[in-house]
């Protein structure tokens, strides 16, 4: 795609514009009931089938395969049953919108309950939203730090 072609789909008032901030906007709804821990909300948001990747750590209790909305919503849930609430921290470097694609990349931390380890590194997610809910949720993150910190041991 030329610069030129980029710049005429997304061209206010284009049908690609109008994607691009419904994307967005489920995006950001998306965020939002993970920050509030509205389970419920996420459900909603997800897609009854769910493409989703998040490479397997057999060491890391909440990360599994996961495809229908209801698996995909309860990670959040999974994740704070196995780490410090408080502890948690994720920091959003960049936000890019495309169609029906997102990425967001950042910065992610959090301390391990059952060894009080603690992960950190950098993390990419991609996200598809079609007809107003996600429909691919693929997460690349530290997976070695986070299987050290669920390591018992030193």
């Amino acid at each position: 795609m030329t610069a030129e072609s980029a710049a005429v789909r997304e061209r206010p008032g284009t049908a690609a514009c109008s994607v691009t901030e419904a994307t967005r906007a489920v995006v950001l709804e998306f965020l939002a009931a993970r920050l509030a821990g509205d389970t419920g909300r996420l459900v909603e948001l997800f897609a009854e089938e769910v493409d989703w990747v998040l490479a397997e750590n057999p060491g890391v209790p909440w990360i599994r395969p996961r495809s229908t909305g209801a698996e995909c919503a309860a990670q959040f849930t999974d994740l704070m049953r196995y780490t410090v609430p408080e502890d948690a921290r994720a920091r959003v470097d960049a936000f890019l919108v495309d169609g029906t694609d997102a990425v967001l990349t950042g910065h992610l931390s959090g301390t391990v309950c059952a060894t009080g380890k603690s992960f950190e590194g950098p993390f990419a997610l991609r996200l598809t939203v079609e007809d107003g809910r996600i429909t691919r949720h693929h997460l690349y993150e530290n997976s070695l730090s986070i299987a050290r910190a669920c390591a018992p041991g030193d």
